[in-house]
């Protein structure tokens, strides 16, 4: 992991990957000051609320934590200003190819630019672009995801592109086992979410973790897209009455699409928003049968309440025993 750690200048190069809602001032402060890598879910937040957000987890934690952008956001700008002015060391650029200047004006404010390579070409090109590292992420992690499993991503694009940047792998990691086998492959590190949602320090809401503990493999299932002209990533949670829900208001989308009453950005804004308010209200209020339960399909091994230190320990411990009897 030594070159994961150098890049990110924690004890191990295990990221908390940005869950909106789940990823805040505590748990980012928790994972941070336990070793691991934390990073604030930006998600819709305005640069009013993340300039707070940021803040609150500097009071709560003096390790290396970094900030996830949505490369969408319609003041993705301003929020790249925000992180400059409080020094924020590490930006991850999530949710497609980032917009003209975002990496220059990142890298002008001195902090490092990591971002998401869902294929081989896109990350040759993100390479050219000057990005200081990649995070590949395959179909089985939450939340929106793309179409390749995690361990073709790793085949594909880890023998190509790992002696030039440090690469960390993500989706579907629930166990060290698994970290060992991509880091013998080259990976720097890796990114988990999934494992670090039932955590003691995360604000998750009790039902909402009850979800995740009671659930397998199977349950965390992808979001159908109904209309191939409305760019929906697809979805990664657990099944519930909000997933119906979704193809619901996929259908209302299209509708005000066809009647012009949007364009295709404000669409696809409009599908955004409604999944960080189905998120909202099972994570923060514990509406489990109607919110959105995103996990990954690593949710089978998520089995209890634990605090984050115990649970980067119980990974490091299954790597480090993993590495030793290679």
């Amino acid at each position: 992991m030594a070159r994961g750690t150098a890049l990110l200048g924690s004890e191990v190069a295990i990221i908390c990957g940005a869950m909106s809602w789940v990823s805040e001032r505590n748990l980012v402060s928790a994972v941070s000051n336990a070793g691991g890598f934390g990073l604030i879910a930006c998600g819709a937040m305005t640069p009013e609320l993340l300039d707070k957000e940021i803040a609150a987890t500097k009071a709560l934690t003096s390790k290396p934590f970094g900030v996830n952008l949505i490369t969408m956001h319609p003041q993705l700008m301003d929020l790249i200003a925000v992180c400059a002015k409080h020094g924020v060391t590490h930006i991850v650029l999530a949710g497609g190819l980032p917009p003209k200047g975002s990496i220059e004006a990142i890298k002008a404010s001195g902090a490092k630019v990591i971002c998401f390579a869902p294929a081989l070409s896109l990350a040759k090109k993100l390479v050219r672009s000057g990005v200081d590292a990649l995070i590949i992420e395959g179909m089985e992690a939450g939340g929106h995801i793309g179409p390749v499993a995690t361990s073709v991503l790793a085949q594909e694009i880890l023998p190509e592109l790992a002696s030039e940047v440090p690469i960390f792998v993500a989706g579907g990691i629930g166990r060290g086992e698994v970290i060992a086998s991509y880091l013998k492959m080259g990976a720097a590190g890796v990114q988990l979410g999934t494992r670090f949602v039932c955590a003691t320090e995360s604000i998750a809401h009790p039902d909402f973790k009850k979800a995740f503990i009671r659930a397998n493999a199977r349950d965390a299932i992808a979001s159908v897209q109904i209309d191939p002209r409305l760019p929906v990533i697809p979805v990664r949670a657990l099944k519930n009455v909000g997933t119906e829900a979704f193809t619901a208001k996929q259908r209302e989308v299209a509708q005000m699409l066809d009647e012009g009453k949007v364009d295709m950005m404000a669409a696809q804004l409009e599908i955004e928003h409604y999944w960080a308010g189905a998120l909202r209200r099972a994570v923060i209020d514990g509406d489990v049968e109607n919110g959105s339960l995103m996990a990954g399909q690593s949710v089978g091994m998520v089995s209890r309440e634990e605090p984050v230190a115990a649970i980067l320990a119980e990974l490091v411990a299954q790597a480090e025993t993993a590495l030793e009897a290679s």
